[in-house]
């Protein structure tokens, strides 16, 4: 017997008939003798209508109430599952977050969770029930209701695994896995069997949308193990999952580097496109300017990426490169030309790049896959405008007419291209 969490995004729950499919996986896991938390988000397109309804009500609403609104999308989900459960046969009872409780700060919108009390979710598991529990919410020290963010769902989930102590995080969507590269890009793009968590935590965080990035890290925080799983799959062709390390089911598993014997140079190929090049030149060198330059951007929500300095010969002046989103372009210009104490010679840049990266454990233990990242991309004629690295990633900026040509360049030089495609 396992312990296992299981989560269904909107798309996974869009209407009463894919809630009933979505109520067939955890039946097949119920009936198999495991314990079961279920997460679910709300409808496909439901929580956009509620935030619309808010932004409609008044353009400067309150954000406790804004969170009231918002929330309700998950309470309807997670009463229509256990309903369908119920009459499948499974017993099954539906929790608000503030009802398990999941404690959360008073950061109304973009709540983090601070800490989940498990026994109520224990002691119903204890008694055979399925429990179904709203993602994206809990509740905060003030006793309201809070969100999590978008894609907190995923993030709910996590916690909730960490907390009842579960073997595994079942996290269904629309895709059957995680790929070597988004498959729309690349047709011969293979999925992973197994995928460590820095690995998925970088895929999150530069281009791949399979996982939310604070779900990914709050995995590798707990030491939760994550599968990705397709929830259209057929429920009666798939066997039941138990939760030991030796598990092999459909899907991809993110787990620890040791679960994984054969650790490849690169596992994936990723790509975020409208980044935007921001570039300050002749910034006078002095202790605290980069601080001066980058606090500036932060007191205005505004999230810089790739960083690039360049010293003078001289050393008294330095030049500054870095990203952010295309439209975060004029803010971030506004931001600099306006901020107190920063003196520099001249402020340019540039929208429509993309950034390239190459991802891998392996590139720990093997030379040059920079350089010959470098080369695949000359060979294709190009053209690097920033480079960064770290010990499993190397990221490049490139033109954004050229990111795709990139992607499908280096997912075949690195062998990565699916024999079946």
């Amino acid at each position: 017997m396992a312990r296992i969490v299981m989560k269904f995004g909107g798309t996974s729950v869009a209407d009463i008939e894919r809630i009933r499919h979505a109520a067939r996986h955890v039946k097949r896991e119920a009936d198999a003798g495991h314990q079961i938390c279920v997460v679910v988000s709300a409808m496909a397109g439901k929580t956009n209508e509620l935030v619309g309804w808010t932004r409609e009500a008044s353009p400067l609403h309150d954000a406790r109430e804004y969170d009231a609104v918002v929330a309700s999308g998950e309470q309807v989900t997670a009463g229509l599952m256990a309903i369908v459960l119920q009459d499948m046969g499974v017993p099954a009872r539906s929790f608000a977050g503030w009802q398990v409780p999941i404690l959360t700060n008073d950061v109304h919108g973009a709540a983090r969770i601070t800490s989940i009390n498990a026994r109520t979710l224990n002691d119903r598991m204890g008694d055979g029930q399925v429990c179904v529990i709203t993602g994206f919410q809990g509740i905060s020290p003030q006793g309201r209701i809070t969100t999590l963010g978008r894609g907190g769902s995923d993030t709910s989930a996590v916690a909730v695994a960490a907390a009842v102590e579960a073997d595994r995080c079942d996290i269904y969507t629309d895709v059957d896995g995680v790929y070597t590269a988004d498959p729309r890009v690349v047709p011969q793009a293979a999925r992973l069997d197994k995928v460590s968590f820095e690995e998925m935590l970088e895929m999150a965080s530069l281009g791949a949308k399979v996982l939310q990035t604070r779900s990914v890290e709050l995995a590798m925080a707990k030491k939760v193990r994550l599968s990705v799983r397709s929830s259209f799959d057929d429920p009666d062709g798939v066997p039941a999952s138990g939760g030991g390390k030796d598990w092999a089911g459909p899907g991809t598993l993110v787990c620890d580097e040791d679960e994984i014997v054969e650790k490849q140079i690169v596992s994936g190929v990723t790509c975020a496109k409208a980044e935007a090049k921001v570039t300050l030149r002749g910034v006078k060198d002095h202790p605290g300017v980069a601080a001066a330059v980058f606090g500036a951007l932060a007191d205005e929500q505004i999230v810089v990426d790739m960083i690039v300095q360049n010293i003078s010969e001289d050393g008294l002046s330095t030049d500054i490169t870095f990203t952010v989103p295309d439209s975060e372009f004029d803010k971030a210009s506004r931001v600099l030309e306006n901020a107190k104490g920063l003196e520099y010679d001249e402020l340019s840049g540039s929208k429509g790049g993309a950034k390239v990266s190459v991802i891998g454990v392996g590139m720990r233990s093997h030379a040059g896959v920079a350089s010959s990242m470098f080369r695949a991309l000359a060979d294709n004629g190009i053209n690097i405008q920033l480079i960064t690295t770290s010990e499993i990633k190397t990221s490049v900026l490139i033109d954004e007419e050229f990111a795709d040509l990139a992607v499908r360049a280096l997912h075949t030089y690195y062998g990565l291209d699916s024999q079946q495609a």
